[in-house]
């Protein structure tokens, strides 16, 4: 049985899981999780120390799988994550017939981009192509025309962060096959193709992060990090109570709920005094707290989906996942502010998977190993396929 392994180094916690290749299908095989360290902000401070919560996290899931790792797919997102839309036409001069090497070389060109400083090409996620101005051709091979326009998506990002994030891999001793953004990675887990053809975004919710993507048609329209994540809600709390971060942490996983109407309004919580002392206080006043927050969030996904024009597209909705997803009440808040559906996203298509993995804090990193899993499948098959086709069955 082939290994495939997926690592998400996050800001509370590094992830692992590792599935197994029985034909074309993936089992689960173990998991593990460390608590994180040396992260600011999203960015990379101390890159020793994510050493230390990728191998300790690797180790718990080889000795629950009883197999080594020795390569991983990687997540990477936060601040220094941001996508946008290009395109390139090519002219032929005269009418002919499209063929596959057309398709390759015009995507190639599309995603040909000069850069900013310290900027790198993540993902080239092509979109459709454009045949003598007729739009949304998939695969337009044995078209006849004049004039093949390439439509892309290109998922850009920090050199310098991804290089810290690989070095400390590879610090683990861990060989990284690919990076993939961390939304991505949740949409591979938790999408049908289906879900992405209609229309369907989403919000990674992570302690110092939070990532969106959009897809519709099946293809990824926008990606960004935006500015409000799970440290804003628990930091909300600690100044609304004063009470220490630990302490507002604590109570926002317990009893936190992002609206006011699923709890009673004379619900009652005892929180830690300036003195020292336990003293009561309503619940309704934590809720508030977290409501405001959760508003401010989606407002940013909002103005996300109005600037790519999906605000009204989403037919499937928003699906959150990311360990800031599992809050109560925040897909009401979605779907209130965002007038659309709202669910978690969970982790779908891997046999015997567990029921303590069965949440949105590991939808991420199972979709890092189902893409390592995929990569492996195809490995054979997309040295066979023109270059087009490799990213298209990436």
């Amino acid at each position: 049985m082939r290994i495939a392994a997926g690592v998400d180094a996050g800001s509370a916690f590094t992830r692992c899981m590792i599935l197994g290749l029985d034909g074309h299908e993936v089992c689960f095989l173990g998991c593990g999780q460390a608590r994180a360290g040396g992260w600011f902000k999203g960015r990379v401070a101390d890159r020793r120390r994510i050493t230390s919560s990728i191998l300790e996290a690797v180790a718990q899931a080889s000795r629950q799988a009883g197999v080594e790792v020795e390569s991983v797919v990687l997540g990477v997102g936060g601040p220094p994550v941001y996508g946008f839309n290009h395109h390139w036409a090519y002219q032929f001069g005269r009418p002919r017939e499209v063929d596959a090497s057309d398709l390759e070389f015009a995507v190639e060109q599309a995603a040909d981009v000069r850069f900013e400083n310290d900027r790198m090409l993540l993902h080239v996620c092509p979109q459709d192509f454009t045949v003598d101005g007729r739009a949304r051709f998939h695969f337009p091979r044995g078209a006849v025309c004049t004039r093949l326009e390439a439509n892309v998506h290109l998922v850009t990002t920090s050199t310098m962060e991804t290089q810290a994030i690989v070095s400390a891999a590879h610090e683990a001793h861990l060989a990284v096959e690919e990076t993939v953004f961390e939304p991505l990675a949740a949409a591979y887990a938790s999408l049908l193709q289906e879900d992405r053809s209609r229309g369907v975004a989403v919000v990674d919710v992570g302690l110092h992060s939070t990532d969106l993507v959009v897809y519709d048609g099946d293809a990824l329209v926008h990606s960004r990090s935006l500015p409000i994540c799970g440290d804003h809600f628990t930091k909300d709390v600690a100044w609304g109570f004063t009470i220490p971060y630990e302490d507002a942490e604590r109570l926002k996983q317990e009893f936190g709920c992002a609206i006011l109407g699923l709890t009673a309004d004379n619900s009652l919580i005892v929180v830690p005094s300036p003195d020292g002392k336990l003293v009561e206080a309503p619940r309704r006043r934590l809720n508030e707290i977290l409501e405001a927050r959760a508003e401010e969030l989606f407002l940013y996904v909002a103005n996300e989906l109005r600037y790519c024009g999906m605000e009204k597209s989403l037919v499937e909705g928003v699906v959150l996942t990311g360990a800031g997803a599992e809050m109560e009440g925040l897909c009401d808040v979605a779907e209130r502010v965002l007038n659309c559906q709202a669910r978690k996203g969970l982790t779908i298509g891997v046999r015997d998977y567990p029921r303590e993995c069965d949440g949105p804090a590991w939808t991420v990193v199972a979709g890092l190993a189902m893409y390592s899993a995929r990569l492996k499948v195809r490995r054979q098959q997309r040295r066979r396929a023109p270059g087009v086709l490799n990213l298209i069955l990436r």
